[in-house]
This record gives structure tokens, sequence and C-alpha cells, in this order.
């Protein structure tokens, strides 16, 4: 008798390396640290009152606590790296993941501001998308973003997701404000058209690049 799908997909959410289109996902570890210190420093990226990108001196703790919501089972953290030369672009991660439920959400991502509007982030949806869909067994991925942040709502909408709604007064800011949260989600039967949509901009990135 087979295991429950939901058993099979706890199992299954476990660290992973994720490569292709240039990019590499790799399980966050300490030895991350300065990298990703670097790449937040472009930018200053921890002034940003809408993201949760470490300040310099606060990158350990906050890879110690994505390591212990990954222990705990709700979180799986990566690095971005550049495929070619290794260096940190960035992090991403899966979080509340729920086995019984099939499902989990892709955030707390960012990339140092000169990957921003790159292929990067396509990129890194595409590889996340398709593991958590194709390997895991995902029935639904969301997202959730401030309500101020229309950067980050343009680009979960880019992705093909549906937006769910909006939760207000639901989370805690950096600088103590109130925020209402966007919630989006792709289910299982939206992935082949969206991933379709995303290989598509991949392609059309790496003609330009030729091009140029």
């Amino acid at each position: 008798m087979s295991a429950p799908a939901e058993s099979r997909f706890a199992r299954a959410v476990t660290p992973v390396t994720l490569s292709g289109h240039g990019v590499r996902l790799a399980p966050l570890a300490g030895a991350h640290a300065d990298g990703l210190r670097r790449a937040a420093a472009d930018g200053a990226l921890w002034h940003l009152r809408i993201t949760s990108v470490p300040a310099p001196d606060q990158t350990e703790a906050w890879i110690a606590a994505a390591l212990q919501g990954q222990a705990r089972g709700h979180m799986l953290p990566f690095a971005v790296l550049d495929a070619t030369s290794g260096e940190v672009l960035g992090s991403t991660r899966y979080h509340d993941i729920v086995p019984e439920l099939a499902r989990l959400e892709i955030g707390h991502t960012w990339y140092g501001q000169r990957w921003q509007r790159s292929h990067v982030n396509t990129a890194c949806k595409l590889l996340l998308l398709r593991h958590a869909f194709d390997t895991l067994g995902a029935r639904v991925v969301g997202w959730r973003t401030d309500n101020y942040n229309f950067a980050s709502q343009r680009a979960i909408e880019r992705l093909g997701a549906k937006k769910d709604g909006v939760l207000r007064g639901h989370a805690a800011r950096r600088d103590g404000t109130i925020r209402d949260t966007v919630m989006y989600s792709m289910t299982a039967g939206e992935w082949p058209e969206a991933q379709a949509h995303l290989q598509y901009l991949l392609a059309r990135h790496a003609g330009q690049a030729r091009v140029c």
C-alpha cells in the first residue's frame, strides 16, 4: 500500500541543490555569511522597510533562524549563487511548509541591487516551482508580500500566480509599523502554462544576451 501523498511530500522536502539558467540554489549555510553581506551591501538593502534583508551585523543570526526553521520542518532556505563564479547573489526559501496539504510558500527572496530586474529571479522561480510541483508533488505554492512592495507584487503576478486577497493588519515590519499582506498562489493545474511562460522569458533573455 502506497504512503499518503502528504507523507511522501514531507519526506521529499529536504535540502537540495537546484541549478539551471546561470544560477545555483544551494542549501543555506553559515559559510554563506560573507557572501550574503556583500550582496546585501549592493544597495544597502537592509534599509528597505518592506523587506527582511539582514543588516551586516545580523547576518549570522538571520542564517541561524532560517536553519532553525529548517530543523523544525517548516522552512527550506537557499543561498542564490552565480553558477559560474560561485558569487552569492542573494537568498530565497520555501517556507510555511504544510505537509498535510502538500502546500508551501516561496519567499524571503532578495538579491543584490545589480541582479534585480535581471534574469536571476525568473531563473530561481522556475527552479523552485519545478522542484515544488514536479519533484515534491506540491498541490499549491503560495507567496506573500507587503502591501507597499509593488515591485514584488508585479514580479509575483508575472510568474502567473493568482491574487488570493489581502490580510489586513497581518504582520509587523522591521520599523515597527503594521503591514497588510497580499497573498498569491499557484495550483498544480496552473503550473504547466506558467512553466512554459517562464521558459519563454528565459529563452528571450538568452537570445538578447547573444545579440548584445
